[in-house]
């Protein structure tokens, strides 16, 4: 394994958070490397979520300091970004576009061309099991392809460190299979993986 492979992909140093008087984050650190899946355990608001959006720089520390790839995000923003892929536990969906339009535009936001996002789009939703409803409107879907679609969104750009916080919350069976089997996919294929739940099982399976 060469020293590229062996370093970890998305790292936390030492961050804090603090939310007016109520600390969230105190003094976290976590490194992931490519491959790996890192689990974040606790009940609801022992600052999971907090903790992926400082990784995936959607909002910033009090305290302590984030990699990717070894560097400061603000060293090189748009490629670094473009390494992450976030799967957030509120839905990022637009209810009114079909799960084709949703997949498809969110690709064009990680750079790629329309030919790529087009090729991109029919992959990925054939890999979350939404082939055969990739004209229908989000809004029309179940709680569980909702999730599906959710996960698809955060995958399209093959990103390097995938962040999933809480992805089978109130899904069906079927569709909590579905996205774990994802998710252990996308960590063979070699994203470094750091996944939310407060589900043991799951941490254990995956």
């Amino acid at each position: 394994m060469s020293s590229a492979e062996r370093a970890p992909i998305l790292e936390a140093i030492e961050i804090s958070k603090s939310y007016g008087v109520r600390l969230a984050l105190d003094n976290v650190s976590l490194a992931v490397k490519r491959g790996e899946i890192a689990g974040l355990l606790g009940p609801n608001g022992a600052g999971k979520t907090t903790t992926l959006s400082i990784l995936s720089t959607l909002m910033r520390p009090d305290h302590g300091r984030v990699l990717i790839d070894g560097k400061p995000p603000l060293s090189d923003p748009r490629r670094l970004g473009r390494m992450l892929g976030l799967v957030p536990q509120s839905l990022a969906l637009y209810p009114t576009l079909s799960a084709a339009q949703n997949v498809w535009h969110f690709a064009r936001m990680q750079g790629l061309s329309s030919i790529e996002a087009g090729e991109a789009c029919a992959r990925v939703l054939d890999e979350v099991g939404l082939t055969e409803r990739a004209d229908d409107p989000m809004h029309s879907f179940s709680g569980g392809m909702k999730r599906r679609l959710n996960l698809a969104c955060g995958i399209v750009h093959r990103p390097v460190a995938l962040m999933l916080d809480e992805p089978t919350v109130g899904v069906d069976l079927q569709s909590r299979e579905q996205i774990l089997t994802l998710v252990r996919r996308c960590a063979d294929a070699g994203a470094a993986v750091i996944y939310s739940t407060h589900y043991m099982e799951e941490a254990e399976r995956i």
